[in-house]
């Protein structure tokens, strides 16, 4: 199990890269004229990809494509059409759950079971290993001082026993802290309990609050000739200028608010303004759940957003990810070594 969860994860590290350079369809040769509003994009999508639900646009720098993004947990799709920004051609429609790197997150997440099942399953074998990184450093420590450097480094001159109980007890105490931190944020998602108790910890004694969208005011008309979602967008444009992305949501149902989020790191996503707007009236509602403006969010709200960018090492950059990589194809070392 560990070992399945950690070489998914290394493999899925570097997906965005990876996509980055095998998939041409991203990128567009920025224009001198304006881009393409969001019902444009909408109505170019959907004449390639008809009859399904959009959930998002979202724009990143000039030189990438618009992805018009659809979404239905009920009907279990979910498809990016890439579109030029600036012309309206409809570069690709990709389903996103016929991806490799989604097969890979099936496996990380659910061991390719159904969710229901896998993830439960995964997640209580996450809680295990948490355990087994604690009773590993209890079985490495030292019984005598003198014992401590031979317990640090490995005896690669002696038989291949002796090698392969130092690869594992060796190599597990240096990855054992970020093992740890892997296994926690990865328990955030696995158990609502464990996400609540986290919450509540960072925030000082508050409960988690689920996602939900804000209701507009169905009293109102809105009457702008401007589409409304247009309206939204070219708000957050003033707002955030040099937002690495911008992405707009069309309201989920009847008097939902207009969703709207602004990244200025497109490699994270912690830092993230989230805000919401009465698709009649277009001023802004607030919310109580961690997904808000950033600089309005507490300790426990950013612990939950930065949660993550932590696990896939994000929060660092590029080294990061590749730090990230290195630890999990190391701690995927640790049931070969102990088997």
């Amino acid at each position: 199990m560990v070992f399945i969860v950690a070489v998914t994860g290394c493999i899925y590290a570097f997906q965005s890269e990876i996509q980055d350079l095998t998939q041409s369809y991203r990128f567009v040769t920025p224009e001198e004229t304006s881009i393409l509003p969001p019902t444009t994009i909408w109505d170019k999508a959907d004449a390639a990809l008809p009859d399904k639900h959009l959930h998002a646009v979202l724009y990143a720098t000039p030189d990438r494509a618009a992805q018009a993004i659809y979404y239905s947990f009920e009907e279990h799709y979910y498809y990016f059409v890439y579109v030029n920004p600036y012309t309206g051609e409809v570069l690709k429609v990709k389903d996103a759950y016929a991806d490799f790197f989604r097969l890979v997150l099936d496996g990380h997440f659910y061991l390719w079971l159904p969710p229901a099942i896998g993830q439960p399953v995964v997640a209580s074998f996450t809680l295990v290993f948490l355990f087994m990184v604690i009773s590993g450093l209890i079985l490495w420590w030292p019984r005598k001082k003198k014992n401590l450097k031979s317990s640090l480094k490995i005896k690669w001159s002696a038989r291949w026993r002796r090698k392969n109980y130092d690869l594992h007890q060796v190599m597990g105490f240096y990855v054992m802290g970020f093992a740890g931190i892997f296994a926690i944020t990865g328990l955030v998602w696995g158990f609502e309990w464990f996400r609540d108790t986290v919450f509540f910890v960072s925030s000082g004694g508050e409960d988690y609050v689920e996602y939900y969208t804000p209701l507009s005011d169905s009293t109102a008309v809105y009457q702008d000739t401007v589409p409304a979602l247009d309206a939204v967008w070219m708000k957050m444009r003033t707002l955030y200028p040099n937002a690495e992305w911008i992405e707009v949501h069309p309201p989920e149902f009847e008097n939902a608010a207009i969703a709207a989020n602004a990244n200025p790191d497109a490699a994270t996503y912690w830092k993230m303004d989230y805000r919401y707007f009465d698709q009649n009236t277009l001023e802004e509602l607030p919310v109580r759940h961690i997904y808000n403006r950033f600089d309005e969010a507490s300790i426990g709200d950013k612990v939950m957003r930065i949660n993550y960018d932590l696990h896939v090492g994000a929060i660092a950059g590029l080294p990061g990810k590749i730090f990230a990589f290195l630890l999990s194809a190391i701690i995927a070392s640790l049931p070969v070594t102990g088997f």
